[in-house]
């Protein structure tokens, strides 16, 4: 299954200030060191992966690491929604 994210883009965490989430994830060392404390006290989560972007190398080679990044994330996601999912199957109305 592919999704189109081309209508996507980056967004700065200050666009995110004020807003109430239940879990905060940070996917590289440096932005858990600088990650803003959220309201709510959401639970944190940190996935360290290499920054494609400072990959060097061919458009192909900068491209493979994209996708790699991908499938890791992907491969971690998928349980965690998983789980998630079912805690909000449990919890009360």
């Amino acid at each position: 299954m592919r999704i189109d994210i081309s209508g996507q883009r980056s967004k700065h965490v200050d666009e995110f200030a004020g807003q109430m989430f239940d879990f905060v994830a940070t996917l590289c060392d440096s932005a858990r060191e600088v990650c803003p404390v959220f309201p709510g006290d959401p639970e944190r989560i940190h996935w360290s992966f290499p920054d494609p972007g400072a990959v060097q190398g061919t458009d192909e080679e900068r491209l493979q690491a994209f996708k790699q990044v991908a499938r890791e994330l992907a491969s971690r996601l998928r349980p965690f929604l998983a789980i998630v999912e079912r805690g909000q199957k449990r919890s009360p109305v």
